[in-house]
């Protein structure tokens, strides 16, 4: 049962219990790669979206998959193609003669995870189509608003090294993103383990679905408590030198917009819930940075390194304990 606030010790401990069975969970779905799964909830936690920009066959559905049957949310999966419309996306409306008026048949966009994969293969007017959903968890289809799910959460993929007949992301579009993730592959060891438990894992899922960790709300619950943690002034007046950092490097044609600020702040307080902690400290902006950057800035090369040099020249503030 989800509580109304949390305030006891007992509350806490509750949460904390819950939150180490959901990373062991999808720790056995994406087997050695548990920095990955610490970003992919701190950026769920947070209300943001998901892109995983990596080679093919690295577990991006698996973790999809996993992800919503953890939740115990609904998944759906998209394959873009050149000619996928809109209307695949968000659903249409279709005349039925029995009652001689317009249904509007659903499309995969109502679920609670939506798999986008290989989104840049969608043409830009596809590609359009996920704004508004992923900005305001609606649609509008035929001059009618459609409220989507209250823990809407995209995950797209790309392939960074196929770009024929592919459409970049704008970065009106990249900006709707919270988090850029590389899976990467697993260690010798890893695969060796995902070897030996192929067969025992598919024989399990054949007989019966794994089972949720999350109650029913649990998961707008924990939003809600990501959204009541605290955040000092000045770690906000840090935050906002970072990203006026951001806009004045010489090598970043784009900086950090607004949104993307505000952004940081939410995956640095998801961060901070995800350590059992009520307040935000300067390593929460840290931990997340990387992923966070590397989307919402518009770099030509070098990537990480004007990273470290924008990070490195703004002070950390000390707080007062």
């Amino acid at each position: 049962m989800v509580p109304d606030k949390l305030t006891t010790s007992a509350q806490v401990k509750q949460t904390q219990e819950t939150l180490l069975r959901l990373r062991v969970a999808l720790n056995r779905t994406l087997c050695g790669k548990e920095a990955v799964i610490e970003h992919v909830l701190t950026c769920l936690f947070a209300r943001g979206h998901l892109l995983i920009e990596d080679l093919p066959g690295l577990g991006k559905t698996t973790l999809a998959k996993g992800l919503a049957q953890a939740i115990g949310g609904i998944m759906a999966r998209v394959q873009c193609t050149p000619d996928l419309l809109p209307s695949d996306i968000t659903g249409f409306s279709i005349f039925n003669q029995q009652t001689r008026a317009f249904e509007f048949q659903r499309g995969p966009v109502f679920a609670d995870v939506l798999l986008i994969d290989e989104i840049n293969r969608a043409t830009p007017r596809t590609q359009s189509a996920l704004l508004e959903a992923m900005a305001e968890r609606q649609i509008t289809v035929d001059n009618q608003r459609y409220t989507l799910s209250d823990t809407f959460f995209v995950i797209a993929t790309q392939n960074p090294c196929e770009h024929h007949g592919t459409y970049p992301l704008p970065e009106a579009q990249l900006d709707r993103f919270g988090m850029r993730l590389e899976i990467g592959y697993a260690s010798k060891q890893h695969e060796v383990e995902i070897l030996q438990n192929d067969v025992i894992i598919d024989l399990a899922r054949r007989r019966e679905p794994l089972s949720a960790i999350l109650e029913p709300g649990m998961l707008l619950y924990f939003q809600e408590q990501v959204a009541r943690i605290q955040v000092v002034p000045c770690i906000q007046q840090y935050l906002v030198d970072l990203a006026h950092a951001t806009r004045q490097h010489p090598q970043v044609h784009l900086g950090l917009s607004p949104r993307g600020l505000l952004m940081w702040q939410r995956l640095a307080k998801a961060r901070a819930f995800l350590q059992g902690r009520h307040f935000v400290i300067p390593d929460d902006l840290l931990h997340v940075a990387q992923p966070v950057l590397s989307i919402h800035l518009g770099m030509e090369s070098n990537a990480d390194n004007i990273l470290v040099a924008i990070i490195q020249s703004v002070p950390v503030p000390i707080i007062d304990s």
